[in-house]
């Protein structure tokens, strides 16, 4: 029951991420937003996981944390290159 309840709110929480990465106004907005829907994604990924009690999916948490970071990481850099470029 838990876990169904927080997979719903995960859920929400993607599709709001979704909604402020395609209108957010500024570059970094749209940065945030993904990393917001990235972390809803593996925590809904993970309660699914502690549901089931499978260990499956560990790995992809894994692989979706790297992405994750590494995308945040190059995105901020752009982003501070594009401000000191202008």
């Amino acid at each position: 029951m838990i876990a169904s309840i927080a997979l719903i709110v995960f859920g929400l929480t993607f599709v709001t991420a979704g909604i402020r990465a395609a209108i957010g106004p500024t570059l970094a907005d749209r940065v945030v937003a993904l990393d917001v829907g990235v972390v809803s994604i593996m925590s809904a990924v993970a309660v699914d996981a502690a549901d089931t009690g499978s260990t499956r999916l560990v790995p992809v948490l894994a692989v979706m944390a790297i992405v994750g970071f590494t995308a945040t990481v190059a995105a901020s850099r752009f982003i501070e290159y594009e401000e000191s470029a202008t």
